[in-house]
């Protein structure tokens, strides 16, 4: 959409509003105008507010969320091997670790998308539908900790699974809905940096509690469960109080009726006009679900999330078989993830920088084979299979952000937002049925089956993503030939829906 189309989209939407004086602004039809005008102090003020209250509380949901689903990685290895531990406390058979992380992600693939669907309807405020579903997930997060039988647990994870579903996919969603094109693969980056934080603290924190081991008759690992759960619901009350509305109806706290207008012009000129009515919206839901676009790149992310949920679920135990205590080996996971942190800020950085996504992806992917190829070879010494956990933290979590923002990027219209994002985390959080299964204990400690499955799934996502650059390549030229064929009124009408797509 050009300038001149999003400008008269806005006015068109405005006049409307102010012959109804209905809407969320009291501003004259000169202040509408206003918001269109260049003003650099506004658009810094604009970003500046959005940057520290999106992202943040995106951002730290998603960390907490992400703490809580890799939590019990951490509870398994405090007491691997030990009657009192995990898996000898509940009478686990030999592949119960397992079916306790598979059993998760049942309900929250299969949630991702009428969950954000809902979120799209706009009835509920935002902040009430995440936050509120955040207790309610911290509660029982608690419970795995104080659950007395294996089936307690599975029965504890399977409506963490049912809770969860709408947090992440909705949080990408409201990142999605304040940024622009080019402005949210950054933000992603910080979003899911904020989820690699969740699982570094998790290791000191479960470091931590082996002094508390024992204290009111719990064991250290029940322990982990209730104290990560506790945090969970104190941070949720904060998150049904700052979650902002979606744009149009952002609360004054938060924007201005100006800061509002002149946002919501911005996301116009960069995605095209999103509003009730227009030509986006009344795609047909069928054709959004059926989009290759998403289909494709989230095939990409689960490629990527083999390795990442790989590693979530299983270095803490990887690391206990390379000689560390278990203790000990809760630390050494805190480099591999505070790795994944700084080869996001600097990959996404530099392909933000450049406005390309694609090269940077086939360079990351490159970094995770290293590390994949290290573990399938499994050298003798130790501190080369601890080495290539770094290379696959360094290509693998860069990804992610560059993938999210990359389909966000190429979707225009809130309904293929919540969609596309609901099931790129959703669908993508399968390659958890993956690497939940792939590692099988007797295997231990070479793991054949799990290290070859990472390697052939970090291949495929080397040639998906080529693929991918390929068809929105070849698609942008088809739609320049097409617009060179039509009338300027019919090119106006065609670019609503047909925009040049970036890879």
């Amino acid at each position: 959409m050009t300038m001149s189309e999003a400008s008269k989209s806005v006015l068109q939407e405005k006049e409307v509003k102010l012959e109804k004086s209905d809407g969320p602004s009291d501003s004259s039809f000169s202040d509408v105008v206003g918001v269109m005008e260049d003003d650099p102090k506004l658009d810094r003020t604009i970003r500046w507010k959005r940057d520290l209250v999106i992202v943040p509380v995106m951002g730290v949901l998603y960390m907490v969320l992400f703490l809580d689903r890799t939590n019990i990685a951490n509870a398994r290895a405090l007491g691997i091997g030990k009657p009192d531990g995990l898996e000898g406390a509940l009478h686990m058979p030999s592949d119960g670790y397992n079916k306790a992380l598979w059993i998760f992600y049942i309900p929250f693939v299969l949630a991702e998308v009428p969950a954000n669907l809902i979120l799209n309807m706009n009835k509920i405020r935002p902040g009430i539908w995440l936050g509120g579903q955040m207790f309610l997930l911290g509660i029982l997060g608690m419970c795995q900790g104080l659950t007395s039988s294996y089936g307690g647990l599975l029965a504890v994870r399977f409506l963490l699974g049912v809770f969860e579903a709408s947090l992440p996919a909705g949080a990408t969603y409201m990142i999605s809905m304040y940024y622009t094109r080019r402005e949210a693969a950054v933000r992603f980056a910080w979003f899911f940096n904020f989820a690699l934080a969740g699982p570094l603290f998790s290791g000191l924190l479960a470091y931590a509690i082996q002094n508390i081991n024992g204290a009111g008759g719990y064991q250290g690992w029940r322990w982990i469960f209730i104290i990560e759960g506790l945090v969970t619901v104190f941070i949720s009350v904060f998150v049904i109080w700052l979650c902002p509305n979606i744009p149009h109806h952002a609360q004054s706290w938060f924007l201005t009726a100006q800061e509002r207008d002149r946002l919501v012009y911005q996301l116009e000129v960069s995605r095209g006009a999103e509003s009730k009515g227009s030509a986006v919206d009344n795609v047909p839901i069928w054709r959004v679900l059926t989009d290759w676009r998403i289909h494709l790149l989230t095939m990409c992310f689960f490629c990527c999330d083999v390795t990442a949920s790989s590693i979530a679920s299983f270095s803490p135990t990887i690391l206990t078989e390379l000689g560390w205590v278990a203790t000990i080996a809760q630390l050494m996971t805190m480099p591999v993830w505070a790795a994944g942190i700084v080869s996001t800020f600097i990959i996404t950085w530099l392909a933000t920088r450049v406005n390309l996504r694609t090269p940077f992806l086939l360079f990351s992917i490159c970094l995770q084979l290293v590390g994949w190829c290290i573990m399938v070879t499994y050298p003798r010494a130790a501190g080369v299979r601890y080495l290539a956990l770094f290379f696959m933290a360094a290509g693998t979590f860069p990804q992610m952000s560059i993938l999210m923002g990359w389909l966000s990027a190429n979707l225009r219209g809130r309904k293929y937002l919540a969609v596309g994002m609901a099931w790129m985390v959703g669908f993508g959080n399968c390659a958890n049925f993956i690497s939940s299964n792939v590692f099988i204990t007797t295997e231990s400690p070479r793991y054949p089956t799990g290290f070859h499955t990472g390697l052939a799934f970090t291949i495929l996502g080397f040639v998906l993503t080529s693929t991918v650059c390929l068809l929105l390549f070849l698609s942008n030229k088809r739609r320049e030939r097409i617009r060179a064929r039509i009338t300027d009124a019919e090119r106006e009408k065609y670019d609503e829906l047909y925009f040049k797509f970036v890879y």
